[in-house]
């Protein structure tokens, strides 16, 4: 007998439904704090089903639409829970994923202003820092491709 839609899932019927081992469904948890499930005694996990959603969600956006975990963090951030809850219930429907809002713009940070010309050439002396490390980089990073036997 299966369960209802509305009933609680242990990790074990968790992994099962979205077909993941557990320990992926931890380690998720310890990346995405916005999945939290119950825990009783003994901390025995319990998924509520807008914890599966949430899961399906994630599930979905790695493996099927090609994001890192670095992605769908952004995508919470940005969009919040309610969009990757809404991802796992268009893949047990069968939907199109919801279209993304544009992230909202970020904080503009104005020039120096020139009435401050100590602030101006201590920035101008990080931008000219940070130029010449970049450039480091650069040489760095070719020099190694020469001497792997790339270029």
């Amino acid at each position: 007998m299966s369960k209802s839609a509305e009933a609680f899932r242990t990790i074990s019927e968790a992994a099962t439904e979205l077909d993941v081992p557990q320990h992926v469904l931890r380690f998720w948890e310890s990346k995405f704090g916005q999945i939290r499930p119950m825990k009783r005694g003994g901390g025995r996990r319990y998924y509520r089903p807008s914890d599966i959603e949430l899961l399906r969600g994630v599930r979905s956006l790695l493996y099927d639409e090609g994001y890192t975990i670095k992605g769908v963090q952004k995508l919470f951030r940005e969009h919040g829970v309610k969009y990757v809850g809404d991802v796992g219930r268009r893949v047990t429907t069968g939907d199109a994923p919801p279209p993304l809002d544009p992230p909202p713009p970020r904080p503009t940070v104005s020039p120096p202003s020139s009435k401050d010309p100590t602030r101006a050439r201590r920035l101008t002396d990080i931008l000219d820092r940070l130029r010449a490390t970049k450039d480091d980089l650069d040489a760095a990073i070719t020099e190694s491709t020469k001497a792997q036997g790339g270029d």
